[in-house]
């Protein structure tokens, strides 16, 4: 039986289905992962002790190539939300057209409560958990919630040691120094900016007049913050983990960043000083245009769905918006941008490292940023255009031009129909 968060995310599957010709055999392969692997990785503590902490890996599905995912640190994690986030993964690589399937990663603890030494012995500890699982051709893990750049070249060097050979394209998200892609640390905003500006016009947006909220003021939030504050939108609301303002006369986001990096919160910004204090809560119902959950799945939810006043919403976080909310948001007609498109630009620019790293051939940061441009621009035109003229809403519309890529993958190695004929 599907458990909660994954039985939700397949409900997406199933609306895509209802507007595809596809065989029978497309949706029994991507009902279930096609592998998952769970661990306990014991870790030496600074004190002398050991730790136990629970670990997993998915690979979703490979139809069209090796999979591609994030691992994330985090308490919370759990079976069900690794096997949703591959999920994902596998439909938002179709979406972005990529060589890749869907994967995802993750360890069960508050990484914020180990010391840079127990940090790094659990992130080589994963990888020897997972050497067999992973591969530069098989499985390949980048950074997610409570990772970065040095964890990944911790465990790229640990699978290096362990395979006897510098192995960089096993893992992306590295630093720029050890094979990582200039232009990665602004690639997932940057990817929802230029999905943006590509249908603002098709939305009825514009710079002057434009008010944004941004739910989840991290590295994606911040970079889409700064890119459209450049363009002349005017940012009304950020929040983070700790804090959430509101300014109706806008506010500044790199004044508001370098705040944060000070004293740990949004809240007291020196430009903000008409902002009132808000929950993060109460962010996601103020007045605005746009919308941009930014933080973690599950923000937007039926007993608030119907209190948000944005007409369009960006989702730069992964599942930030629930199915029974979805209804209530079209209900409504409210426009929401999904997620599987709008934070594509990461694992589009994960994928341009990768291929840097096959090819032993690093490009400038100009040249990554154009062909990000260049491959998600089409993307988003196709799936707003299919959403107006199926008459279905961009979620779906996603989904079903995912679907299509997926089904003529799994279609080509035969279906029953084939087989059948040739008995």
């Amino acid at each position: 039986m599907a458990t909660a968060l994954f039985g939700k995310a397949r409900k997406r599957l199933k609306a895509a289905a209802k507007h595809l010709s596809v065989h029978p055999d497309v949706i029994e392969k991507l009902r279930y992962p096609k592998e998952t692997l769970a661990t306990t990785l014991l870790v030496r503590m600074d004190d002398g002790s050991r730790r136990a902490f629970k670990a997993w890996r998915c690979r979703y599905d490979d139809s069209r190539g090796p999979t591609k995912g994030g691992i994330r640190y985090h308490p919370k994690v759990n079976l069900d939300e690794v096997m949703t986030l591959a999920f994902w993964m596998t439909f938002k690589c179709a979406v972005a057209n990529l060589p890749y399937g869907g994967g995802k990663g993750g360890v069960a603890v508050d990484a914020k409560k180990l010391s840079r030494m127990e940090l790094e012995r659990l992130s080589r500890a994963y990888v020897q958990a997972f050497a067999r699982f992973i591969g530069p051709d098989r499985d390949i893990p980048a950074p997610d919630m409570y990772t970065n750049g040095i964890v990944m070249a911790w465990m790229a060097d640990e699978y290096s040691v362990m395979t006897d050979q510098p192995n960089p394209a096993v893992i992306t998200g590295k630093p720029v120094a050890l094979g990582g892609s200039l232009g990665r640390e602004d690639a997932t905003g940057r990817g929802g900016y230029y999905v943006l500006r590509q249908l603002e016009q098709d939305l009825g947006l514009s710079p002057p007049k434009g008010r944004v909220v941004i739910q989840g003021f991290g590295n994606a939030g911040f970079h889409f913050a700064r890119l459209i504050h450049a363009d002349g939108y005017r940012i009304v609301g950020v929040s983070d983990s700790r804090s959430a303002i509101y300014d109706p006369d806008g506010l500044d986001p790199l004044a508001v960043e370098e705040h944060k990096q000070k004293t740990g919160r949004v809240a007291g910004a020196p430009t903000a000083r008409k902002a009132r204090e808000l929950s993060n809560a109460e962010l996601l119902e103020a007045e605005c245009d746009l919308l941009v959950p930014a933080a973690m799945e599950n923000q937007i939810v039926l007993e608030n769905a119907a209190s948000i006043k944005a007409r369009i919403i960006l989702e730069l976080a992964n599942g930030p918006t629930t199915p029974a909310a979805d209804a209530v948001l079209n209900r409504a007609g409210k426009l929401v941008i999904p997620d599987i498109l709008a934070n594509s630009g990461g694992v589009t620019v994960s994928y341009f490292e990768w291929v840097q790293n096959k090819a032993g051939y690093y490009w400038s940061e100009d040249d990554v940023q154009q062909r990000l441009k260049k491959n998600i621009e089409p993307e988003a035109r196709r799936i707003f255009d299919l959403h107006y003229q199926k008459g279905i809403d961009m979620r779906t519309a996603a989904y079903v031009h995912a679907l299509q890529r997926l089904a003529a993958s799994i279609e080509a190695h035969g279906t029953k129909a084939y087989f059948a004929r040739g008995s």
